[in-house]
């Protein structure tokens, strides 16, 4: 029997498709550890996605279209120390997002969503005087609609706080917008709801329209335990509203 994921409305980046990194979670369930997701399309929303099992990679369908690959990896990346927070709180508010924001109602990062509903990760620069590429930081206290019947938050919202504040650590595109390409996570360990989380975003390196950046999620203890890798790509017109 195939399996079947439904990305709902709640959970969209732009606004006609699902956020990157929630979607990318959702499949990571059907791999046993660390993954990487490739999307070929923007996720559908509000439908049932097939997924297909080939050994231990996944591909995830809608009506035939393939919309995401999926394998196991093993991650290789080096984590900055991360700061406390009171500076991500601080760095927080200088979220461009703030000012300008390619899809503002994003389950992640969109300023327009409220508490409870969307997860209002806000990444701005630690450094008060950078002017776009930085290291940026980000305070988040997951809520309880987040935690699963442990009390813990569910891995798809981990996935999806390691995706928007790699879009944030290099500058701004001047024309069209960005959108997650590839997202690789490992899960070091759980967070529960309430718990003061603290994420970092860092680019490795760029290669013409692709950005390659890092994310960490920090417990309130200071321990990393999420990491992710990703790849986002600058496209000519921004998709959705």
């Amino acid at each position: 029997m195939t399996d079947q994921i439904i990305i709902g409305q709640r959970f969209h980046g732009p606004s006609g498709s699902g956020n990157g990194g929630y979607s990318c979670g959702l499949l990571a369930r059907f791999i046993d550890g660390p993954a990487r997701i490739r999307l070929r399309i923007p996720p559908p929303l509000d439908q049932p996605l097939d997924v297909h099992r080939q050994g231990a990679d996944v591909q995830l369908f809608c009506r035939g279209e393939l919309v995401a690959t999926g394998k196991p990896v093993k991650l290789n990346i080096s984590i900055p120390v991360a700061p406390d927070f009171e500076s991500a709180s601080n760095a927080s508010t200088r979220y461009r997002g703030h000012e300008s924001h390619f899809y503002p109602s994003c389950f992640v990062c969109g300023p327009q969503r409220e508490q409870g509903d969307g997860l209002r990760i806000f990444a701005g620069p630690l450094a008060p005087d950078s002017d776009g590429a930085a290291m940026v930081a980000a305070a988040w206290i997951p809520d309880e609609s987040l935690a699963n019947e442990s009390g813990t938050v569910s891995d798809e919202y981990l996935w999806a706080a390691l995706d928007c504040p790699g879009a944030y650590s290099f500058r701004e595109p001047d024309a069209g917008a960005i959108l997650l390409g590839e997202l690789a996570v490992e899960i070091r360990g759980s967070v529960v709801a309430g718990e003061k989380c603290v994420l970092l975003g860092w680019e490795i390196s760029h290669q013409g329209r692709k950005h390659f950046t890092g994310t960490a999620l920090f417990g309130e203890n200071g321990q990393c335990r999420a990491v992710g890798q990703a790849t986002w790509i600058e496209v000519p017109e921004k998709p959705g509203a």
